[in-house]
């Protein structure tokens, strides 16, 4: 009985699931990726892709050479890992100030805001903007943005334009997304690369808050768009031939 009463009062100890090779040498993997990445985006941001070297990223992240070789092919491939974890982090924070509420022109306002906050920071200057298409090469640059922005992009300009009730079709919005993701690729480049990018941002912002303000008063007012841009009928210019 006594044996009993004790065994009552020793609480259980749960069972420790078993860690197997397998799931060890996983996480110790996935530990030296991030290590790599980490002194490789600090050594990118103050060095720059030509001045980083990889005696400088393995030293920092304590691994062999051998080890970085075993996860990445070269320097290209590891700056590439980066590249897409900064862009990551700002399409995040993009899509959280996205968030912030319902009303389509502040949606706007806080999602362009947002985005000129990252493109001032030191490590999307420079990673980004300024070493990325030559790493990377346009075509893969170019993929990479949008895969990472021009959905946020296209999620500004449908919010904006649904809320004229003019009814465009997919394409139509596809089309008024990419015109309106070129501006801001161009703006944000304007912004990384000027001398004084807080400025440079705040101009950028008073244009676009210009252009936005103008499809508001259009919305406000009733207006109706062009034909053109519900049908997608391109006017077709006859031009007399010369006898």
């Amino acid at each position: 009985m006594a044996k009993a009463s004790v065994s009552k009062l020793v609480p259980k100890v749960p069972k420790v699931p078993s860690v197997t090779g397998a799931s060890r040498r996983a996480a110790y993997a996935a530990s030296t990726r991030k290590a790599l990445i980490d002194v490789a985006e600090d050594l990118f941001t103050a060095k720059g892709y030509a001045g980083a070297s990889l005696d400088a990223i393995v030293a920092g992240a304590r691994v062999t050479k051998g080890a970085l070789y075993h996860h990445y092919s070269g320097k290209q491939a590891l700056f590439e890992a980066v590249f897409e974890r900064v862009e990551g982090d700002a399409s995040r924070r993009i899509q959280k100030a996205l968030r912030t509420g319902k009303d389509p022109w502040k949606k706007a306002s806080n999602g362009l805001r947002a985005f000129l906050e990252v493109v001032q920071e030191p490590r999307y200057r420079r990673i980004v903007i300024q070493d990325g298409p030559a790493v990377l090469g346009y075509e893969r640059f170019r993929e990479q943005e949008e895969r990472s922005t021009f959905a946020n992009v296209l999620d500004i300009v449908r919010s904006v334009l649904d809320a004229g009730g003019w009814g465009l079709d997919e394409q139509m919005l596809q089309t008024f997304a990419r015109i309106f993701f070129g501006a801001m690729s161009s703006a944000g480049e304007s912004v990384a690369s000027a001398d004084e990018p807080a400025e440079a941002a705040d101009r950028v912002e008073s244009a676009i808050g210009f252009l936005l303000a103008g499809v508001q008063s259009l919305i406000e007012s009733g207006s109706e768009l062009p034909n053109a841009f519900l049908t997608h009928e391109i006017p077709v210019v006859e031009i007399d031939a010369e006898d």
